[in-house]
């Protein structure tokens, strides 16, 4: 029986980026924007603060931007400091890139695996899907749902008992299935 896991965000993942003020190279983000028009053209920032010192930075979102080419939605999402937003844009590769940032996803996830007891059969397929698409290693993710240590679940790969179509070496954040031999 295949049974479903589901890892989803339960926060805000920390960017991580150097602070100029303490050399922290941690933020929160704070889920608020700024923006700013002048004439016919708009900048807007998420502001994020540093978690040791507390200052504050801005994140681009929109760089000198014709007014006219902004989605009116967007502009009201702006205004609004939608926290929704905010884990949208946090998680847009183009505005990482832009920013030069990236994401601390420690402790800012849970992995949900049904809450049923696991019947001792001989064979589990189990189907891992990401809420959202954080990078977590899949040796982790099966050893805290199967409730074994990460060295068990490492010696049932090498063994051959447990198997997946992709590679459970490194970080993965997108879908993926595997099966456990017992």
């Amino acid at each position: 029986m295949l049974e479903n896991w589901v890892v989803t965000p339960t926060c805000l993942p920390l960017v991580l980026r150097r602070c100029h003020t303490c050399a922290s190279e941690r933020f929160r983000a704070s889920g608020k924007f700024r923006v700013n028009a002048n004439h016919k053209v708009i900048d807007a920032w998420l502001l994020v603060l540093c978690t040791a010192c507390g200052e504050t930075a801005k994140l681009t979102v929109l760089e000198r931007t014709n007014v006219r080419s902004v989605r009116p939605e967007l502009l009201d999402r702006l205004h609004d400091n939608d926290l929704g937003l905010t884990a949208e844009l946090l998680q847009d590769p183009v505005v990482r890139r832009r920013n030069r940032i990236a994401l601390d996803w420690d402790g800012a996830w849970r992995l949900d695996t049904g809450g049923t007891d696991r019947p001792d059969s001989e064979v589990l397929d189990v189907s891992v899907r990401f809420a959202a698409p954080i990078p977590v290693r899949p040796v982790r993710l099966i050893a805290q749902g199967c409730g074994l240590a990460r060295a068990e679940v490492e010696r049932l790969i090498a063994d051959g008992r447990l198997v997946s179509a992709v590679r459970l070496g490194g970080k993965l954040s997108g879908d993926f299935t595997f099966t456990l031999k017992r």
